[in-house]
Protein backbone atom coordinates (compact mmCIF):
# COMPACT_ATOMS: atom_id res chain seq x y z
CA UNK A 1 0.00 0.00 0.00
CA UNK A 2 2.10 2.86 -1.36
CA UNK A 3 -0.37 5.49 -2.61
CA UNK A 4 2.18 8.06 -3.73
CA UNK A 5 4.40 5.58 -5.58
CA UNK A 6 1.39 3.97 -7.26
CA UNK A 7 0.08 7.40 -8.28
CA UNK A 8 3.42 8.36 -9.82
CA UNK A 9 3.56 5.09 -11.75
CA UNK A 10 0.06 5.69 -13.15
CA UNK A 11 1.01 9.23 -14.17
CA UNK A 12 4.19 8.02 -15.85
CA UNK A 13 2.00 5.87 -18.10
CA UNK A 14 -1.09 8.05 -18.54
CA UNK A 15 0.51 11.43 -19.21
CA UNK A 16 2.85 10.28 -22.02
CA UNK A 17 -0.02 8.45 -23.72
CA UNK A 18 -2.21 11.55 -23.55
CA UNK A 19 0.64 13.76 -24.77
CA UNK A 20 1.25 11.50 -27.78
CA UNK A 21 -2.42 10.88 -28.56
CA UNK A 22 -3.44 14.54 -28.86
CA UNK A 23 -1.02 15.65 -31.62
CA UNK A 24 -1.47 12.36 -33.48
CA UNK A 25 -5.24 12.84 -33.65
CA UNK A 26 -5.19 16.60 -34.15
CA UNK A 27 -2.39 16.91 -36.69
CA UNK A 28 -2.33 13.44 -38.19
CA UNK A 29 -5.97 12.37 -38.30
CA UNK A 30 -7.30 15.96 -38.44
CA UNK A 31 -10.34 15.16 -36.34
CA UNK A 32 -10.55 18.61 -34.75
CA UNK A 33 -9.35 20.23 -31.56
CA UNK A 34 -12.29 19.27 -29.35
CA UNK A 35 -12.44 15.65 -30.47
CA UNK A 36 -8.65 15.28 -30.20
CA UNK A 37 -8.67 16.74 -26.69
CA UNK A 38 -11.55 14.52 -25.61
CA UNK A 39 -9.90 11.42 -27.06
CA UNK A 40 -6.59 12.26 -25.38
CA UNK A 41 -8.34 12.82 -22.05
CA UNK A 42 -10.20 9.54 -22.47
CA UNK A 43 -6.93 7.76 -23.16
CA UNK A 44 -5.46 9.23 -19.98
CA UNK A 45 -8.45 8.20 -17.85
CA UNK A 46 -8.60 4.71 -19.33
CA UNK A 47 -4.87 4.06 -18.94
CA UNK A 48 -4.66 5.31 -15.35
CA UNK A 49 -7.81 3.39 -14.39
CA UNK A 50 -6.46 0.18 -15.91
CA UNK A 51 -3.12 0.69 -14.15
CA UNK A 52 -4.88 1.27 -10.84
CA UNK A 53 -6.87 -1.95 -11.15
CA UNK A 54 -3.69 -3.83 -12.05
CA UNK A 55 -1.91 -2.38 -9.02
CA UNK A 56 -4.76 -3.43 -6.72
CA UNK A 57 -4.71 -6.96 -8.16
CA UNK A 58 -0.93 -7.31 -7.81
CA UNK A 59 -0.91 -5.90 -4.29
CA UNK A 60 -3.75 -8.13 -3.09
CA UNK A 61 -1.98 -11.21 -4.48
CA UNK A 62 1.31 -10.18 -2.89
CA UNK A 63 -0.29 -10.04 0.55
CA UNK A 64 -2.46 -13.11 0.04
CA UNK A 65 -5.73 -11.17 0.10
CA UNK A 66 -8.73 -10.90 -2.18
CA UNK A 67 -9.32 -7.69 -4.10
CA UNK A 68 -12.35 -6.85 -1.97
CA UNK A 69 -10.36 -7.38 1.25
CA UNK A 70 -7.50 -5.23 0.04
CA UNK A 71 -9.80 -2.43 -1.10
CA UNK A 72 -11.70 -2.57 2.20
CA UNK A 73 -8.49 -2.25 4.22
CA UNK A 74 -7.32 0.61 1.99
CA UNK A 75 -10.62 2.39 2.61
CA UNK A 76 -10.29 1.89 6.36
CA UNK A 77 -6.75 3.27 6.30
CA UNK A 78 -7.82 6.40 4.42
CA UNK A 79 -10.64 6.96 6.91
CA UNK A 80 -8.29 6.42 9.85
CA UNK A 81 -5.83 8.98 8.45
CA UNK A 82 -8.58 11.58 8.30
CA UNK A 83 -9.59 10.82 11.89
CA UNK A 84 -5.99 11.08 13.11
CA UNK A 85 -5.66 14.46 11.38
CA UNK A 86 -8.81 15.57 13.21
CA UNK A 87 -7.41 14.20 16.48
CA UNK A 88 -4.18 16.12 15.97
CA UNK A 89 -6.01 19.37 15.28
CA UNK A 90 -8.02 18.93 18.49
CA UNK A 91 -4.82 18.59 20.51
CA UNK A 92 -3.99 22.26 19.83
CA UNK A 93 -7.29 23.36 21.36
CA UNK A 94 -6.62 22.01 24.85
CA UNK A 95 -5.18 24.42 27.41
CA UNK A 96 -3.38 21.94 29.62
CA UNK A 97 0.19 20.82 28.90
CA UNK A 98 -0.51 17.36 30.31
CA UNK A 99 -3.64 17.03 28.16
CA UNK A 100 -1.68 18.21 25.10
CA UNK A 101 1.04 15.62 25.72
CA UNK A 102 -1.57 12.91 26.11
CA UNK A 103 -3.25 13.91 22.86
CA UNK A 104 0.05 13.91 21.00
CA UNK A 105 0.97 10.52 22.43
CA UNK A 106 -2.35 9.16 21.24
CA UNK A 107 -1.77 10.67 17.80
CA UNK A 108 1.73 9.18 17.50
CA UNK A 109 0.49 5.73 18.51
CA UNK A 110 -2.36 5.92 15.99
CA UNK A 111 0.04 6.93 13.22
CA UNK A 112 2.35 4.01 14.04
CA UNK A 113 -0.54 1.56 13.78
CA UNK A 114 -1.69 3.01 10.46
CA UNK A 115 1.86 2.95 9.09
CA UNK A 116 2.27 -0.72 10.06
CA UNK A 117 -1.01 -1.63 8.34
CA UNK A 118 -0.01 0.32 5.23
CA UNK A 119 3.19 -1.71 4.98
CA UNK A 120 1.34 -4.99 5.52
CA UNK A 121 -2.47 -4.80 5.09
CA UNK A 122 -2.91 -8.21 6.74
CA UNK A 123 -2.01 -6.57 10.05
CA UNK A 124 -5.36 -4.83 9.86
CA UNK A 125 -6.97 -7.91 11.37
CA UNK A 126 -4.76 -7.56 14.47
CA UNK A 127 -5.89 -3.94 14.87
CA UNK A 128 -9.63 -4.30 14.36
CA UNK A 129 -10.43 -2.73 17.75
CA UNK A 130 -8.36 0.30 16.84
CA UNK A 131 -10.07 0.92 13.49
CA UNK A 132 -13.62 0.08 14.55
CA UNK A 133 -13.71 1.38 18.14
CA UNK A 134 -10.72 3.00 19.83
CA UNK A 135 -9.93 5.65 17.21
CA UNK A 136 -13.57 6.72 16.86
CA UNK A 137 -13.95 6.98 20.64
CA UNK A 138 -10.74 8.99 20.91
CA UNK A 139 -11.89 11.52 18.31
CA UNK A 140 -15.36 11.85 19.84
CA UNK A 141 -14.12 12.28 23.41
CA UNK A 142 -11.34 14.66 22.38
CA UNK A 143 -13.86 16.79 20.52
CA UNK A 144 -16.16 17.00 23.55
CA UNK A 145 -13.22 17.63 25.87
CA UNK A 146 -11.92 20.53 23.77
CA UNK A 147 -15.45 21.96 23.71
CA UNK A 148 -15.87 21.77 27.48
CA UNK A 149 -12.38 23.05 28.25
CA UNK A 150 -13.10 26.15 26.19
CA UNK A 151 -16.12 27.13 28.27
CA UNK A 152 -15.54 30.13 30.52
CA UNK A 153 -17.97 28.87 33.17
CA UNK A 154 -16.89 25.61 34.79
CA UNK A 155 -19.17 24.42 37.55
CA UNK A 156 -18.60 21.33 39.66
CA UNK A 157 -20.42 19.08 37.21
CA UNK A 158 -18.31 20.31 34.28
CA UNK A 159 -15.08 19.78 36.22
CA UNK A 160 -16.12 16.22 37.07
CA UNK A 161 -16.97 15.57 33.41
CA UNK A 162 -13.57 16.92 32.33
CA UNK A 163 -11.78 14.74 34.86
CA UNK A 164 -13.70 11.65 33.77
CA UNK A 165 -12.92 12.44 30.13
CA UNK A 166 -9.20 12.75 30.88
CA UNK A 167 -9.25 9.38 32.64
CA UNK A 168 -11.08 7.76 29.73
CA UNK A 169 -8.69 9.29 27.19
CA UNK A 170 -5.77 7.92 29.20
CA UNK A 171 -7.39 4.48 29.10
CA UNK A 172 -7.89 4.83 25.34
CA UNK A 173 -4.22 5.72 24.92
CA UNK A 174 -3.27 2.56 26.81
CA UNK A 175 -5.68 0.56 24.63
CA UNK A 176 -4.09 1.96 21.47
CA UNK A 177 -0.63 1.04 22.74
CA UNK A 178 -1.91 -2.49 23.28
CA UNK A 179 -3.27 -2.44 19.71
CA UNK A 180 0.19 -1.41 18.50
CA UNK A 181 1.79 -4.30 20.37
CA UNK A 182 -0.68 -6.69 18.74
CA UNK A 183 0.15 -5.31 15.31
CA UNK A 184 3.90 -5.60 15.88
CA UNK A 185 3.74 -9.01 17.58
CA UNK A 186 4.43 -10.95 14.37
CA UNK A 187 7.38 -8.67 13.55
CA UNK A 188 8.85 -9.22 17.00
CA UNK A 189 8.46 -12.98 16.64
CA UNK A 190 10.16 -12.90 13.24
CA UNK A 191 12.98 -10.79 14.69
CA UNK A 192 13.50 -13.33 17.48
CA UNK A 193 13.67 -16.15 14.94
CA UNK A 194 16.21 -14.26 12.84
CA UNK A 195 18.32 -13.52 15.92
CA UNK A 196 18.23 -17.18 16.94
CA UNK A 197 19.24 -18.23 13.43
CA UNK A 198 22.09 -15.69 13.35
CA UNK A 199 23.39 -16.84 16.74
CA UNK A 200 23.18 -20.49 15.67
CA UNK A 201 25.10 -19.73 12.47
CA UNK A 202 27.80 -17.94 14.44
CA UNK A 203 28.12 -20.87 16.83
CA UNK A 204 28.48 -23.30 13.92
CA UNK A 205 31.25 -21.18 12.43
CA UNK A 206 33.10 -21.09 15.75
CA UNK A 207 32.97 -24.88 16.30
CA UNK A 208 35.35 -25.86 13.41
CA UNK A 209 37.86 -23.27 14.65
CA UNK A 210 37.75 -24.76 18.13
CA UNK A 211 38.25 -28.26 16.71
CA UNK A 212 41.24 -27.08 14.69
CA UNK A 213 42.84 -25.54 17.76
CA UNK A 214 42.33 -28.79 19.69
CA UNK A 215 43.98 -30.77 16.88
CA UNK A 216 47.00 -28.46 16.96
CA UNK A 217 47.35 -28.94 20.69
CA UNK A 218 47.14 -32.71 20.34
CA UNK A 219 49.79 -32.74 17.60
CA UNK A 220 52.02 -30.61 19.76
CA UNK A 221 51.72 -33.05 22.63
CA UNK A 222 52.48 -36.20 20.61
CA UNK A 223 56.28 -35.67 20.24
CA UNK A 224 56.60 -35.04 23.97
CA UNK A 225 54.82 -38.28 24.72
CA UNK A 226 57.10 -40.16 22.31
CA UNK A 227 60.24 -38.70 23.82
CA UNK A 228 59.06 -39.61 27.31
CA UNK A 229 58.50 -43.19 26.21
CA UNK A 230 61.99 -43.44 24.66
CA UNK A 231 63.63 -42.07 27.80
CA UNK A 232 61.93 -44.75 29.83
Amino acid sequence: MKPLENFLVRQSVGLPLMTVMFPVLYAGAEVGLVVSGAAAAGTYIASTSAMKQLQVTNASKRFGMTRSEFKSVSLQVRGAKAKVAQLQSLSFRVRSISAFKQQMEMTRTANKIISAVQQNPRKFYQAGDFFYSHLDSAVELSSKYSLLIGQSLKDKETKIALQDTRITLRALTDAMQHDLKQVLASDMEQLRMELDYAQLSMERKEQPQLLTNDDVLRKGEMPDDTESAEQK
